[in-house]
Formats: structure tokens, C-alpha cells, sequence
């Protein structure tokens, strides 16, 4: 019987997932749609935006959609990964995220008009989010399944990296039909089948994956009840990390430094637009450069761990993000004060692209390393993923919140205090992991 862990086939096929979701990620999320979303909702009803009876900032109302796309995953995980773990079939718990997310990003291609449905354009954009984000909780519990402890950083980096590819190519073709429809006078229909060919390629890729990717094994808990089982799971989850104090850190860091980094990665393109005043056609370029500059960031973050060890590059690269929101918050001053600050963007466009991989993929990999052996890779990963959930609802939300109340810029300060308690619980984790190796030597 052939091995199915660091087969060649299962690992590309695996990385292809990144290849076909990815563009969700990058046109959905952080190009097209919050550029048309204000864009499109602004000239409809001005400053303020009619939803469900109250109205809302439009970069707010955006952000809090988003803040409740990923609750509601969060909530949803555990009893998917039970479902997953009790069943023996994460495979087509995967598969219907996939074929959710892709239909959902098709469903925006309706979402325009004079007077836009904004419900049909949130609800499509809620869905989409709840697609992409359910379906990499069972794609990512396959990395310790697939690769072994010292591959992993490996497969995760070449995972990012095949995303970025793929991502940037769709955002080219985007690119090329927003150029052509606005040379004739059309500022819609670009985006607009963007949208759509954004949920044809997700799903088309992602058959290569579910044709290669191996079926689960036989049901660990054929008898749980898939509705409380998922929650206890993650409390024995819980109990288990509290027992292994460098992973106990290492989550409290990849709790707050996520809260710092999934926001900015969620509002760069809304805070090019509306606080610098940058057009779009040159945010979609820069978003574009960010994705080549990621590639080998991705790849240098592995390298960089394999000889200094994950925790410590992490830490460092933790340092760098949270100077590059205090620059962005200086950008903004200077924007005020009348200075030209679009090379300033690109550049931090350039250093944002260069560090946004490498902390996702080493994150991913310095999790599965840390955790202990076991069979239940789905309800560990879904611990991880609901930490990055909760991360990413409470950074948004109050990113949102904030910038209703005060403005974008004042949200920007938010981030640092984010990162630096992130910075703090790694520093920790890295000196457990010392004392942890000096008493594994001298025993």
C-alpha cells in the first residue's frame, strides 16, 4: 500500500485547494468588493447606508459583516468538526463549504443597480465568507495527515505560495475586464464578473483537490451526539493545552497578534480608498504587487525557522507588523498635512507582502508541530481556527467600531496594542520552549 503522508501527489493536490480558494481571499475580501461595495453603495445612498432597519458608515457596515460571518463560524466549528471526527467525513465537509463559498461569491454578480439590494450583497457576502473560512478548518486538519513534523513548513509555505499564484493571476484577468468595461463607460460590469469568475474557479480547482486528497478514516466516535460532542472535544482540547505551557502561549499569541494581522489583511484596500484617497485601478496594482512580494516571503519564513526556530522568527516578524501600523498611522498625518503619501503606501504595501505568508504559514505549521500526537487533527485544528475566528471577530469589530465613532485612523492604534501583547505571550512561549529543551537534554 502506497503512503499517502509526504506523497508527492496528495501534497500538490492539497496545495491546489490553496490555489482554487485563495482567490476568494484576495478578490473577494481585499480588492474588488470593498472597492465596488463603497463605491456602489456610496453613490446609492450617500454617507450613510440603509441596512436592516439603521444605518451604517459603509466601511463600518462592511467590516461588521465580516466580524459576523466569522462568529458565526466560530460557533458553527465545533459541531462541524465533531460531525467531522464522529462521521469520518470531513472530506465533504470541506466539499460543501467549497461549493457554499462559490456559489455565494457568484450570487454578488446580481448585487448592483442605481438602488443596490443591500441585503442580497451582504448576505452573499456573509455566505461566501462562511464558505471560505468553514471549509479551511478540514483543509488544514489534512496537514499533519499528509506531511510529516519536519515537512510541514514545507507544505504550508508551498501551500500560501500556490494561493498567491493562483490569486494573482485571477486578480490580472480582474484587473484586464474592470480596464475594459471602464474604457466603455461601464464602472460595474468589471467587478461584477470578476465576482462571478471568482466562484467558477473556486469550485473548478477544488476538484483536482477532492480527486486526490485521501477520505478520512473510519469514524472515531460513531455513537457521540454531534451537537454537544464538538464542544467537548474542544473543552478536552482546552484541557490538554493548559497542560503544555509552550502551546498555551503560543495560542495567546496567535490569539492577539491575529486580532492585528487578519484586520489589516481584511481593510488595506477600504483604508487606501477612504483615508488615503488612492484610486482604484492603483489599489488593485498594489494589491497585486503585495501577492508577488508574499511568495517568497512565504518561503524565506520557512527558511528562517528552520534555522532560528518558529517562535523566534514569529516574535520578529510580530515586531514588524506593528511598525508598519505605527507608519500607517504617520501616513495619515501626513496625508493631512497636504504630503504626497502614495509611495509611502507602496512601500508599505511591499513590506506588508513580505511578512503576510510567512506568519499565516508559519503560524499553520508551528500549531501542528506544537500540539500532541493524536487522531483528532480536526477538533485540534477546529481550536485553532476558533481562536483565529474570535481573533479576527473581536479585532474587526473594533476596528469597525472605532473608526464609526473616531475614524479610520485612530482604529490603526488599536492594532499595535494588539500586536505588542502578541509580541509579549511569544516572548514567553519561547523561553517555556528553552527551559522545556534544557530539561529534555539534561534528562
Amino acid at each position: 500500500m502506497i503512503s499517502l503522508v509526504d506523497n508527492r501527489k496528495v501534497i500538490n493536490a492539497w496545495c491546489m485547494y490553496d490555489w482554487a480558494n485563495s482567490v476568494y481571499n484576495l478578490v473577494i475580501t481585499t480588492t474588488f468588493f470593498p472597492i465596488y461595495f463603497s463605491a456602489i453603495t456610496t453613490a446609492a445612498y450617500g454617507d450613510r447606508v440603509p441596512f436592516l432597519g439603521r444605518s451604517f458608515k459603509a466601511s463600518s457596515l462592511y467590516d461588521y459583516s465580516l466580524a459576523f460571518a466569522y462568529l458565526a463560524i466560530a460557533i458553527l466549528l465545533p459541531i462541524l468538526t465533531s460531525i467531522a471526527d464522529s462521521r469520518g467525513n470531513k472530506k465533504r465537509f470541506m466539499q460543501f463549504f467549497c461549493y457554499l463559498g462559490g456559489v455565494a461569491c457568484m450570487g454578488l454578480f446580481w448585487f448592483k443597480g442605481e438602488t443596490p439590494n443591500v441585503t442580497l450583497g451582504i448576505a452573499c457576502f456573509v455566505l461566501a465568507a462562511i464558505g471560505y473560512i468553514g471549509s479551511l478548518v478540514f483543509y488544514n486538519s489534512y496537514l499533519p495527515d499528509i506531511a510529516t513534523p519536519g515537512n510541514r513548513d514545507r507544505v504550508s509555505a508551498r501551500g500560501y505560495a500556490m494561493g498567491y499564484i493562483g490569486s494573482v493571476i485571477l486578480q490580472i484577468i480582474g484587473f484586464g475586464l474592470v480596464l475594459y468595461f471602464s474604457g466603455k463607460g461601464d464602472n460595474s460590469s468589471g467587478p461584477l464578473f470578476t465576482f462571478l469568475l471568482v466562484g467558477i474557479w473556486w469550485i473548478g480547482f477544488a476538484q483536482i483537490t477532492f480527486a486526490y486528497l485521501p477520505n478520512p478514516k473510519e469514524a472515531i466516535r460513531p455513537e457521540a451526539n454531534v451537537f454537544t460532542a464538538g464542544f467537548v472535544e474542544l473543552k478536552k482540547v482546552w484541557h490538554q493545552v493548559q497542560q503544555l505551557s509552550v502551546l498555551k502561549w503560543f495560542l495567546a499569541a496567535f490569539l492577539f497578534y491575529s486580532m492585528g494581522v487578519q484586520t489589516v489583511m481584511l481593510v488595506a484596500t477600504l483604508f487606501g480608498a477612504e483615508v488615503l484617497g488612492l484610486p482604484a485601478d492603483k489599489l488593485i496594482v498594489t494589491v497585486v504587487l503585495i501577492q508577488l512580494v508574499a511568495i517568497p516571503g512565504a518561503f524565506l519564513m520557512s527558511r528562517l525557522s528552520e534555522r532560528f526556530g518558529n517562535l523566534p522568527v514569529l516574535a520578529g516578524v510580530v515586531v514588524v507588523w506593528a511598525a508598519m501600523c505605527l507608519s500607517a498611522y504617520f501616513i495619515t498625518i501626513l496625508k493631512e498635512q497636504g504630503g504626497n503619501v502614495e509611495y509611502h503606501f507602496y512601500g508599505l504595501a511591499c513590506t506588508v507582502g513580505l511578512v503576510m505568508g510567512g506568519i499565516q504559514s508559519l503560524s499553520r505549521s508551528t500549531y501542528s508541530k506544537l500540539m500532541p500526537p493524536t487522531e483528532d487533527t480536526a477538533s485540534f485544528f477546529s481550536f485553532y481556527d476558533v481562536t483565529e475566528k474570535i481573533a479576527i471577530v473581536f479585532g474587526i469589530f473594533s476596528f469597525g467600531y472605532i473608526d464609526e465613532i473616531f475614524g479610520m485612523k485612530r482604529s490603526i492604534l488599536v492594532l499595535i496594542v494588539f500586536f505588542v501583547v502578541g509580541l509579549l505571550a511569544l516572548l514567553v512561549a519561547r523561553a517555556k520552549e528553552k527551559t522545556a529543551n534544557r530539561v529534555a537534554t539534561s534528562g
